[in-house]
């Protein structure tokens, strides 16, 4: 890919991204028309990057191209959340069960390093270091199983969420710190069957957390009135 194309799709996907915050935030409703014009100014770029990010999206049901009309928002239900995480967990999970069979020695001791940092974040009460360490645990037991390809689906699907949003989700202190553990133990014990359902667990009440989260930024509260 030359590099001006590059430059164009890392510029579309910031478009994206900042797009599915606005809608997931509540900032912009559904059957509300965005324009490209504010999104330009907001993200810093041209209307064609703006463009190819909303075409994105659209491929995404987040929007539809509605002719002569432009790009409206569609509805974003808690079902929808309960299912990006459904397919995250199914991929996560296999991850998992695929890293218990092949998991060396030493990214053992790289993921129970992990735990004790993010534990040690968590007593000091250092939220940004406990997302970090969290991130780092999630994607080291995504390289023990060595999938490639199913590495790249689950990152595909993690996508159409905003990051920050997996920040706060993954600043569960308590449940981090119970659940991250119980993953290493499975890990350690070579057992395909209880880290797939450990980690399908995690991920699937990320999932209630979110909502729970939304709800309270209001979201859904058009629909919660009607």
């Amino acid at each position: 890919m030359a590099r001006g194309e590059s430059k164009r799709q890392q510029l579309s996907e910031e478009v994206a991204s900042y797009v599915r915050e606005l809608i997931i935030s509540g900032e912009v409703r559904p059957g509300e028309f965005l324009r490209m014009e504010p999104i330009a100014e907001a993200v810093g770029v041209s209307n064609t990057p703006v463009r190819e990010g909303l075409v994105a999206l659209s491929s995404e049901g987040f929007i539809e191209l509605v002719p002569r009309r432009g790009f409206v928002v569609t509805a974003f239900s808690r079902q929808d959340v309960r299912d990006l995480f459904w397919v995250q967990a199914q991929l996560g999970g296999e991850l998992a069960a695929r890293a218990a069979k092949d998991i060396t020695a030493e990214q053992l001791d790289e993921l129970e390093s992990i735990v004790k940092m993010q534990e040690a974040a968590a007593e000091a009460g250092d939220e940004e270091a406990m997302v970090e360490h969290g991130h780092a645990f999630h994607r080291q037991i995504n390289l023990a199983a060595d999938s490639h390809r199913l590495s790249l689906l689950l990152r595909s699907v993690v996508r159409h969420l905003p990051n920050r949003f997996y920040v706060s989700i993954e600043g569960r202190v308590a449940a981090t710190r119970e659940e991250h553990p119980l993953i290493l133990e499975a890990l350690r014990r070579r057992s395909a069957r209880m880290a797939r359902s450990l980690m399908e667990q995690h991920i699937l009440e990320s999932a209630d957390h979110l909502i729970e989260m939304l709800e309270a930024r209001g979201l859904w509260k058009d629909e919660a009135s009607s």
